[in-house]
Formats: structure tokens, C-alpha cells, sequence
């Protein structure tokens, strides 16, 4: 840069930072009902995509596993647990890979970011709010993710009678 360039540049960088300070000194006011509200749907849309597919392919997985490998193996209710738990390690990295695709979809339904100042979004209602929207979103989502339970009564039916 040249010297009137690099000086130009410096005035705007005070001028810049004066602005800054300035706005940290002033109070901001907390989020409205409405932008909590926003913020609470914002977090909670994705983590309900999230927790169907975990749940949804820990169930079809599972019960696959468990019917294929635990029949064939003839292992032990402990050893199955296990199965279990690594089971849901590997549906929890599935699901954990499928979350951008869900919050991409989020962002295709409309579903726009908040619109708070960087002093709103830290303040505890909106944290708590945001908090709130994923535990129950994920809540919601794991519920509706139990529908291949509708499915497995008849399967299981057939391998008792076998």
C-alpha cells in the first residue's frame, strides 16, 4: 500500500473502532418474546430432523444386528447389550453426518437466522431459549424416530414361530 492508502486505511480503523466502543457502552435491550421465540424454533427445527434419523436408524440397525448377528452367533443378552452400545456409537456418527443436510433443509423451509445483536444473542434468555428449542426438539424428534417399532411385532413373530 502507499503511504496515503495506509493512512486512509488508519483513519478508517480508528474511526472504525471508535464506533465499536462506543456501541458496547450503550444498553442493550433483551430479546422480545418474539425473537426468543424465533431463536427457540431456529435451534429446535434441526435437532427434531436430527433426533428422527437417530432414532429411526438406531431401531432399523439394530434390530437388523441384533436378528442377524445375535441369532447366527447365538451370543448372550450381555453380549448383545454391548452390540447395542456400539450400535448406537456408529448410528450417533450416521445421524451426527446427517445433521448438515437437515440444517440445510431448515434454511430451504425459510427457516431464517435471528436477527439479534451479537450482545442479545449472548444474554442468558437467548441461550436458555436455544437450549430449550434443541432438548426439545431432539425430544420430539426421537419420539417420531420410534415409528419402525410399527413395523419389527411381525418379523418377531415369524422368528418365534421358526
Amino acid at each position: 500500500l502507499h503511504s496515503t492508502e495506509r493512512s486512509c486505511l488508519l483513519r478508517e480503523l480508528h474511526r472504525f473502532e471508535s464506533i465499536a466502543i462506543a456501541q458496547e457502552k450503550l444498553e442493550v435491550a433483551p430479546p422480545s418474546p418474539g425473537q426468543l421465540r424465533h431463536v427457540f424454533f431456529h435451534n429446535a427445527l434441526p435437532f427434531v430432523g436430527f433426533g428422527f434419523l437417530d432414532n429411526a436408524i438406531m431401531i432399523a440397525a439394530g434390530t437388523q444386528i441384533e436378528l442377524s448377528i445375535g441369532v447366527v452367533l447365538g451370543i448372550s443378552t450381555m453380549a448383545g447389550k454391548y452390540c447395542e452400545i456400539q450400535n448406537r456409537l456408529l448410528m450417533f456418527s450416521c445421524s451426527s453426518s446427517l445433521a448438515g443436510y437437515v440444517e440445510a433443509l431448515a434454511s430451504r423451509l425459510g427457516l431464517s437466522i435471528p436477527d439479534l445483536t451479537p450482545k442479545q444473542a449472548d444474554m442468558w434468555q437467548t441461550r436458555l431459549s436455544a437450549h430449550l428449542g434443541k432438548a426439545i426438539g431432539v425430544t420430539i424428534g426421537c419420539i417420531l424416530g420410534m415409528f419402525p417399532l410399527l413395523f419389527f411385532g411381525e418379523e418377531e413373530e415369524k422368528l418365534e414361530e421358526k
